[in-house]
């Protein structure tokens, strides 16, 4: 995460040694959402917040580049499901991210007063699962091996910082010269499949009980807490799918102004006055 953000910080100092007059900077404010193993395909009963900043450096009219850093939360869980009560799973994770994104804009916002948007990029992101006992004690997922990351059959132990392509798209409108307001879905697909510690097939209890603790063996499979559960399953019984890697989407308000008015070349000043009111016709 350090040397992807170090890359970020470098890029930005390029720009603003040679491009000074083009660039914004961001506020972001919205919800997260998750989609994996638990719960439901897209989990939306319980979103949680993130919040972010942005540096945006202009091409031309249309195209932008755009460097950001996010700080939110995640949250999974089988009671969100029908299908998935019974298991009782549940899951909740801080995520930090960094990313570079190429972002086009498809109408000259100099000339509109709004337009749709779409970008595009790759980053980094930290996140750490853990999830509350009988309790209250709350319980780090990953130190627990609950599928038997590092020691059973092949399955290693995931690591905490990955790889995600961000993608999406929204709607900008220019409020100014220098500010714009934005709104976008962004999706990110990521590159792990326990960003919820949910992926493959059960293992023995005993042998995970043996390796790891009885708080192992506890959390693993949670649904003889619940009236109406069943006791652990049987090792090899399918926990979750390896062959769908875990999704996280980020949704919001962003809020863009720029610095450096007096030095913004007069073909990339907002003509406020002879500006269409309207946003144009994709037709």
């Amino acid at each position: 995460m350090r040397k992807f953000i170090f890359i970020l910080l470098s890029f930005a100092s390029i720009q603003l040694a040679g491009a000074q007059k083009h660039m914004y900077f961001g506020l972001f404010a919205g919800l997260t959402n998750y989609k994996g193993d638990l719960g439901s395909s897209l989990s939306l009963q319980k979103p949680n917040g993130v919040g972010g900043f942005s540096m945006l450096f202009e091409l031309n009219h249309r195209m932008l580049i755009r460097a950001e850093f996010n700080y939110g939360k995640l949250h999974g869980a089988d009671g969100f499901s029908s299908k998935t009560r019974l298991r009782n799973l549940d899951f909740s994770s801080k995520i930090s991210e960094a990313a570079l994104q190429f972002e086009y804009v498809l109408f000259d916002l100099y000339e509109y007063k709004c337009s749709p948007y779409v970008f595009a990029g790759v980053g980094t992101f930290k996140f750490s699962p853990y999830t509350k006992d009988q309790k209250g004690n709350t319980i780090l997922l990953a130190e627990q091996s609950t599928e038997g990351q590092g020691f059973y059959q092949d399955r290693k132990a995931y690591k905490l910082q990955q790889i995600c392509i961000p993608f999406g798209g929204g709607l900008q409108w220019a409020l100014s010269s220098r500010k714009r307001l934005a709104l976008e879905i962004g999706i990110r697909k990521t590159n792990t499949d326990y960003l919820d510690d949910v992926s493959t097939t059960y293992i023995d209890q005993n042998l995970l009980s043996q390796k790891k603790g009885g708080t192992a063996s506890n959390i693993a499979f949670r649904g003889d807490e619940i009236a109406g559960g069943n006791s652990y399953p049987a090792e090899g019984t399918i926990r979750g799918n390896p062959d769908n890697k875990d999704w996280y989407l980020f949704s919001g308000l962003s809020y863009r102004f720029s610095l450096q008015p007096r030095l913004r070349h007069k073909r990339f000043v907002y003509k406020a006055k002879t500006a269409k009111t309207s946003c144009p016709s994709l037709f």
